[in-house]
């Protein structure tokens, strides 16, 4: 058995953000692993990165706008990245990232979109906006 090569990695987890984050997810519950842990969630990533610690220690989340054919979803992760791979695998049709919101509460910012855009939901997270409703999702830059 051989290692798959950086590209593969890249492909299939996407940035350095996203790969420390999965091998914290990996190696969290893996007391074998508890070193390799341990050096990985003191590595710092910058906030262009998808995971992001504030100084209080805080995780950053984000709150994503998807879209797959005519339908946009609308989430919550802490690595919008990953997600869309996990999303992609399950839908026949293509995805595409159109925007994420960088936040320190993502339960309450998601909660606002789908309140906001409730008589616009198809079918659970999934909702049929038009060009003025990305716009303004698009406006919400960063929350702090």
């Amino acid at each position: 058995m051989t290692c798959p090569n950086a590209k593969t990695f890249r492909e299939r987890i996407g940035n350095k953000a996203q790969m420390v984050e999965a091998v914290l997810e990996f190696c969290e519950s893996r007391e074998e692993l508890s070193d390799v842990f341990h050096l990985c969630s003191e590595i710092t990533v910058t906030p262009s990165d998808d995971r992001v610690r504030r100084n209080d220690n805080t995780t950053v989340g984000y709150v994503y706008l998807i879209r797959s054919g005519r339908y946009h979803k609308i989430g919550r992760s802490n690595s919008v990245g990953r997600r869309s791979y996990e999303l992609a695998t399950k839908l026949p049709a293509e995805l595409t990232t159109v925007h994420s919101i960088q936040t320190d509460d993502p339960v309450g910012v998601e909660a606002y979109w789908h309140k906001r855009f409730a008589d616009k939901r198809r079918n659970g997270e999934w909702f049929l906006l038009d060009v003025d409703d990305v716009r303004a999702f698009k406006r919400w830059v960063r929350i702090h």
